[in-house]
């Protein structure tokens, strides 16, 4: 899930101030801008305590529940009281279904109408590994923007409580050139990271960089996302392999065996305003704007994480 990204492109245009405001603001986050990309490999990767788990069985979505959000996604992020989603309120098989490419089968997501699968496991302490390519079919209002969607994790609270499309979640962004990126969804999520500030990103300017200066992610502020330290993606149509390692409130996103970015800290705020720890949730696969496809879908127990190291 990312904000869309012509929007804030014509708002940058129509009003330069505000690019240079923002720009600030990432300097004073961050630093000043740091040259070179860092070369990041993991270390210490943790081995199995269990037997790993399908979350995909292969043939049917059994274990997936479906929900949509409004029938017409460009109003997601402006949504009134008055607009209600789709939720549950119609059959889904042809937003999600299994069906079969390049000769095994996969869950397949149009991507037109924004939603997600909620798998139904609540999660702690993993390593869950899949695999997945884009399809050939985008969607407005993203239809010439990058292709995205996204896999939720820790997720929690009530379908549909974030835009009335996804819940309360930490993200691992699968996004044509950030595939990686921390996203902060829903505005009680918080987390902090290490970030350098990249002037040649959009809003909010800040990359993940390993020693870098830490940052706490809120949405609807300027520390709403960190993009990833590298783009690890592979071409469209080829199959990409994303890792996600989890212990208590920390995680690690790795993209074809390259680290992206780490998350430590993970909270949800209470009414009370306390910081309140996120161990363990449910993950959601996102469908929002691009045709997706997913397989290989497993989770395996484990109890330390392994660590991101600065390749010499």
């Amino acid at each position: 899930m990312r904000f869309d990204k012509a929007w804030l492109a014509l708002v940058i245009m129509a009003t330069p101030a505000w690019a240079q405001d923002s720009k600030e603001q990432a300097r004073q986050l961050a630093g000043e801008p740091v040259a070179g990309a860092q070369t990041l490999r993991l270390v210490d990767i943790p081995k199995a305590t269990g037997k790993p788990i399908a979350l995909f069985d292969g043939r049917s979505l059994t274990g997936w529940t479906p929900w949509l959000g409004y029938a017409d996604p460009a109003i997601t992020y402006r949504a009134s009281t008055g607009d209600t989603p789709i939720g549950v309120g119609r059959d889904t098989s042809g937003d999600f279904a299994v069906r079969q490419v390049d000769g095994a089968p996969a869950i397949w997501v149009k991507g037109e109408t924004w939603g997600s699968l909620v798998h139904r496991a609540d999660l702690r302490d993993y390593h869950l590994r899949l695999q997945f390519k884009w399809g050939d079919k985008t969607w407005a209002p993203r239809k010439d923007q990058p292709r995205n969607n996204g896999l939720l994790y820790h997720s929690h609270g009530v379908p549909g409580e974030v835009f009335g499309t996804w819940r309360p979640s930490a993200e691992f962004e699968i996004m044509r050139g950030s595939t990686g990126m921390i996203v902060a969804v829903g505005g009680k999520i918080r987390g902090h990271t290490d970030v350098g500030f990249d002037p040649s990103l959009i809003a909010p300017h800040l990359r993940y960089r390993f020693g870098g200066r830490q940052i706490d992610i809120v949405n609807g502020t300027p520390t709403w996302n960190v993009e990833a330290a590298i783009d690890a993606e592979r071409p469209i149509g080829q199959w990409n392999t994303l890792d996600l390692y989890v212990v208590g409130d920390r995680a690690v996103h790795v993209v074809n065996g390259v680290p992206v970015a780490e998350v430590r800290d993970l909270a949800t705020i209470a009414a009370n305003g306390s910081r309140q720890p996120l161990t363990h949730g449910h993950v959601q696969l996102q469908s929002e704007g691009a045709e997706t496809w997913f397989r290989a879908i497993t989770v395996e127990p484990i109890k330390t994480l392994p660590r991101i190291v600065v390749a010499k």
